[in-house]
């Protein structure tokens, strides 16, 4: 496969799972570099009612080898969540951006520089 003038890169693996009106696709690919990575997509059918057709969103997640370890552990918590309704501890290091629906974070925009 030609991988000049930056094409997409054949899929190394691909992997369609169907849900409903939903079709979720896992695909690995990989860089110039020849590291692999995973392209995680979402494809929704909806209705569009300015035409009166089906129209299919995308949507496109890319996930790098270096944080494959903590999207695993963030998925595990999340679904460990919705299972026991009980939030998961962490350890020390990990970084936790969004509050528990109800908990008030008031530490979430500290850093940052409005003074643009």
């Amino acid at each position: 496969m030609d991988y000049s003038n930056n094409r997409m890169r054949e899929e190394l693996y691909s992997q369609a799972i169907s849900a409903g009106k939903r079709k979720y696709f896992f695909d690995v690919k990989e860089t110039k570099a020849g590291d692999k990575f995973i392209v995680i997509a979402e494809s929704r059918k909806i209705f569009d009612n300015n035409t009166g057709n089906f129209t299919f969103e995308k949507n496109k997640m890319f996930l790098y080898k270096e944080d494959f370890e903590k999207f695993q552990r963030g998925l595990t918590n999340a679904i460990s969540f919705i299972e026991t309704g009980v939030i998961p501890e962490e350890p020390e290091s990990y970084e936790r951006h969004f509050s528990p629906v109800g908990e008030k974070d008031d530490n979430i925009i500290d850093g940052i520089d409005f003074n643009i």
